[in-house]
């Protein structure tokens, strides 16, 4: 595609081998590596990283200083907060046994999976490899473990279930033997930790 289609303020740095969605912007500073994908209307905030072979679905927004780290997934519609780091190394070292400079030969990254329309917030740290489920939330500082289910609230260090919430983000009410969103009034039920939706 053309990258008359998007707009990349001139202090950003992005490789010429990545693949930027129509409509996407990408802000101040920001670097977007080789082979990244980026969906339709994406937003990449100031300062922020998208490593190498990165994909992101449509309508995804990455805030101001969030690290994305190779090889992470992102559905459409992902929040990511400002600051937020999704790592990529189980066992972080600079060197070697031996004491030698480790080299990208030397490890085997692993990602960060995140579903359609969940939100990471502000300075949220999750560890790899973990998948957090579609429109769950990760409350802001938060450091993420283990994988998250569908619509959970999760807070802490190490991040737990708080809650759950529902597409708008608002946090479901109980209500009988069901969760309901008070804002789209969609109802929910919960079996073995995990929450489905009632259909219409």
């Amino acid at each position: 595609m053309s990258r008359t289609d998007v707009r990349i303020a001139e202090s950003a740095d992005v490789d010429g081998d990545a693949r930027i969605g129509a409509g996407s912007s990408i802000w101040h500073l920001a670097q977007v590596r080789e082979q990244a994908v980026l969906g339709e209307n994406c937003v990449i905030g100031r300062g922020a990283y998208i490593g190498t072979g990165v994909q992101m679905g449509d309508n995804c927004k990455v805030q101001n200083y969030a690290l994305v780290y190779e090889p992470a997934r992102l559905g459409e519609g992902v929040f990511i907060g400002p600051a937020v780091v999704l790592t990529n190394d189980t066992y972080p070292r600079a060197v070697n046994p031996d004491g030698t400079l480790k080299s990208a030969h030397d490890w085997e990254p692993v990602g960060v999976t995140i579903g359609r329309g969940a939100a990471i917030g502000a300075r949220a740290t999750c560890v790899a490899p973990v998948t957090i489920g579609e429109w769950a939330t990760v409350a802001a500082g938060a450091v993420v473990v283990k994988d998250v289910p569908a619509f959970a609230l999760v807070a802490g260090v190490p991040a737990r279930r708080i809650g759950w919430v529902g597409r708008a983000g608002v946090r479901l009410v109980p209500e009988g033997d069901r969760w309901r969103c008070p804002e789209t009034g969609d109802t929910f039920v919960e079996s073995d930790g995990e929450l489905r939706e009632v259909t219409k």
